[in-house]
């Protein structure tokens, strides 16, 4: 069958996809009716349609893969038309992608096809109807500064801590009451490691000991307090070249935050759909229940203070509900959990 835009020809494909609408031609044909009469949008549904029900490539005869290139390279052409008329009718009306609303101008990455959906996923424990979002507005945490004007007396107490043989450990390790998981080849590697001055909600006297300034600057900080797992405050060291695999924390009732303190550049985290580079002294907060990852590309070592709080959204009456149940979880287990941040 050829192309033809006769209501004969509309007919006889119009059957053909009665019979079985995953006919891959038809699906094509159909399309170029729609494009010859400058439905692009009809057009683009119908060549996407036809890519979707395509076999492999290696199992597609020679005719039909060229068919296939054509009408992917025309959805390619019709997206980037349409895309750049609505960033034009957009920009002609006001809006300025570097100015205005981030979050809307996120939304036209998504609808562009240019970024993913990421949702929370916690590994252990979900908290429903909180807001999804990947790092937090720096205006949210006020007390930020107070963290960041510590950067320096905090770097110097870590300068001194990296000075001392096997201060570090590895970050993910394995526990003998529980089955070892590879974990992405990171249990028990010392690429990734920490420094611990509170762990699992207690402190770790020697280590607070040598850092003062640490719980200075987290003096006002919300830290999520839950007897047996958090919070945990740490220097978290990566080697150089080291890529931390994508994963999402255990529950989504908390946010991590990062002081970076020694960060040589080309160092960055990816939460969802957003990726930046940490800069020394500046902090943020994420919600690690979404999933992400971390790189350190270049050939010396990245250090950061890493502490987790409560999310702002929580009342104190949920904090105290959260804690509450972890308490009755471990009451019923007798045992106290092997956690992690």
């Amino acid at each position: 069958m050829t192309p033809s835009t006769d209501d004969t020809g509309i007919d006889a494909i119009d059957r053909l996809l009665a019979a079985d609408p995953r006919n891959v031609l038809a699906l094509i044909r159909k399309a170029d009716h729609f494009a010859s009469t400058g439905d692009s949008r009809s057009a683009s549904a119908f060549y996407l349609a036809a890519l979707r029900a395509a076999p492999p490539a290696a199992q597609v005869p020679p005719d039909l893969l060229r068919e296939l290139r054509r009408a992917q390279e025309t959805c390619d052409r019709y997206a980037k038309d349409y895309k750049g008329y609505l960033r034009g009718r957009l920009a002609e009306q006001g809006f300025d992608p570097l100015r205005s609303s981030g979050r809307f101008a996120r939304s036209l990455d998504i609808i562009f096809g240019e970024r993913r959906i990421y949702l929370q996923e916690p590994r252990y424990y979900y908290f429903p109807e909180l807001p999804n979002v990947q790092f937090y507005e720096r205006e949210q945490f006020p007390w930020f500064d107070e963290v960041e004007a510590e950067t320096d007396a905090i770097r110097a107490e870590l300068l001194e801590v990296m000075r001392t043989p096997g201060a570090f450990s590895p970050y993910v390790t394995g526990h003998a009451n529980r089955p070892r998981k590879d974990e992405q080849g990171m249990l028990d590697n010392p690429d990734w490691s920490a420094f611990f001055l509170w762990k699992n909600g207690e402190p770790v006297p020697a280590n607070l000991e040598r850092c003062p300034s640490v719980m200075r600057a987290l003096r006002n900080a919300p830290l999520a307090t839950v007897g047996n797992r958090s919070p945990s405050v740490l220097f978290s060291l990566l080697k150089p070249g080291t890529h931390i695999p994508p994963h999402n924390g255990l529950v989504n009732t908390r946010l991590i935050c990062h002081l970076p303190l020694i960060v040589p550049g080309k160092c960055r985290l990816r939460v969802g759909n957003e990726t930046r580079e940490w800069v020394t002294g500046k902090a943020w907060a994420f919600d690690d229940s979404i999933d992400h990852e971390a790189w350190n590309d270049s050939d010396q070592t990245r250090v950061i203070l890493l502490f987790d709080v409560w999310r702002p959204e929580l009342t104190a009456a949920e904090r105290t509900l959260v804690t509450q149940l972890f308490e009755a979880i471990d009451a019923y287990s007798g045992t106290k959990p092997d956690w992690e941040i």
